[in-house]
C-alpha cells in the first residue's frame, strides 16, 4: 500500500495565543506558520517526491497547510476530509489551555486518553478520542486504498491534520495503545511518515521538522515481501 506523510498544520494563531481551537471558523495560519507549510513543501520537492494526492482536514489552518505545500509540488490534486478534523472538543472549544489544565477532565486526557470524552456545548458537539482515532483511521484507510488503486503500492500522498489526530494515527500505527499517545510529539509543521503494508504499517518517521526526505523514494525494484522489515535493522527504505 501507499506511503502517507502525516503533516500537523503550520503554526496558528491559536497556537499562538494559547487556546484550544478544536472546530472554530476562522483560526488561520500566522506568519511563523506559513512559513513552516511552505518548508514542507519545499523539502518534498526538493527530495523529488511525486506526491499523488494532498488531503487536508476541513479546517482552514489546514486547508491553508496543504494550499501551500501544494504551491511548491505544481498540480497536485486536493480535496479535504473531515475524519482528519480535529478532535471536536465540545464545551472545551475556544478556552484557554491554562484553564483547562485546572479541569478535572485535563488529568484524564493526559493519563488515561481512552476514557477521555469532551462534553458537547450549544456551539460545539464533542465527542471522546477514541472516536477521534477511530474516524481518522477509517479516513486514511479510505484515502490509501484510493490511491493505492489509482498509482499503485508506492504512490506518496501527504494528509494534513492536527496533533491530537496524527499522534493517535502514530500510536495505532505502532501498535501502541491509545493511553499512550501522549508519548508520541508532534510540533506545528513537522512530518510524520507511514508506509502501511498488507501485513503492518511500517513507521519511517516521527515529528521530523528538517531532515532530509529524499530517503523515501519508492525502490526501482522490489526486494522482499511487503511489510517485512529490513534485515538488519533498517531506516527508511520504502516497500
Amino acid at each position: 500500500m501507499p506511503t502517507v506523510l502525516y503533516v500537523r498544520h503550520g503554526r496558528s494563531s491559536a497556537n499562538t495565543a494559547g487556546t484550544l481551537a478544536g472546530w472554530m471558523p476562522g483560526v488561520f495560519l500566522d506568519d511563523a506558520g506559513a512559513r513552516q507549510a511552505d518548508a514542507v513543501g519545499k523539502r518534498i520537492a526538493d527530495a523529488g517526491l511525486t506526491v499523488r494526492r494532498i488531503v487536508s482536514s476541513p479546517l482552514d489552518r489546514c486547508v491553508q497547510t496543504g494550499e501551500r505545500i501544494a504551491a511548491a509540488l505544481g498540480s497536485v490534486p486536493r480535496s479535504v476530509h473531515a475524519g482528519l478534523g480535529e478532535c471536536r472538543y465540545g464545551a472545551w472549544t475556544g478556552r484557554p489551555l491554562t484553564e483547562l489544565a485546572r479541569d478535572r477532565l485535563w488529568r484524564v486526557v493526559q493519563d488515561r486518553p481512552s476514557e477521555a470524552a469532551f462534553p458537547s456545548s450549544a456551539a460545539y458537539p464533542g465527542e471522546s478520542l477514541v472516536a477521534m482515532q477511530t474516524r481518522a483511521l477509517r479516513a486514511v484507510r479510505e484515502e490509501d486504498e484510493r490511491v493505492a488503486h489509482e498509482h499503485g503500492p508506492h504512490a506518496v500522498w501527504v494528509a494534513v491534520s492536527h496533533g491530537d489526530v496524527i499522534k493517535s494515527l502514530l500510536a495505532h500505527a505502532v501498535g501502541a495503545h491509545l493511553d499512550e499517545f501522549q508519548r508520541i510529539q508532534v510540533d506545528p509543521g513537522s512530518v510524520s511518515v507511514v508506509h502501511y503494508t498488507s501485513h503492518r504499517p511500517l513507521v519511517l518517521r516521527v515529528n521530523d521538522t528538517g531532515g532530509d526526505l529524499a530517503g523515501l523514494r519508492p525502490p526501482e525494484a522490489e526486494s522482499g515481501a511487503a511489510g517485512d522489515g529490513v534485515v538488519g535493522g533498517g531506516s527508511g527504505t520504502v516497500g
